[in-house]
């Protein structure tokens, strides 16, 4: 797995360029919730099928005022575990809990990756 640990600055650059053509995704948990570690799986097992896709991951509990700016930042709610499909420096889509799985991330990612091109004209 290479799911990548997001620190302060690489996450604020990385969401808040409007220039990021690929989708990335922001995962945000808490190492010790049953709900962040099923939602884990689900998105190790999205990031192993879509190895094209920047998966970050945020530890709400480590860096809890990364994770809250964020929010912020995409205007989202903030949610533990939340996923969020970030590109041109917005949240394009987000789940949080039993709405991350698979299926959902993929189905998100296609759905986006086909606004982006139809945008592209």
């Amino acid at each position: 797995m290479t799911l990548i640990p997001c620190g302060p600055t690489a996450a604020a650059v990385d969401v808040a360029n409007p220039a990021l053509a690929e989708p990335i995704l922001i995962f945000k948990h808490s190492p010790c919730c049953f709900a962040s570690l099923t939602a884990a799986d689900e998105v190790e097992a999205f990031e192993a099928a879509h190895p094209e896709v920047s998966v970050r991951v945020v530890n709400v509990f480590a860096t809890r005022a990364l994770s809250r700016g964020l929010a912020t930042l995409l205007q989202v709610k903030h949610q533990s575990p939340q996923a969020i499909l970030v590109a041109r420096g917005q949240a394009l889509w987000t789940a949080s809990h039993g709405g991350i799985t698979r299926a959902a991330l993929a189905e998100a990612l296609a759905r986006v990756r086909a606004e982006m091109a139809a945008e592209l004209g």
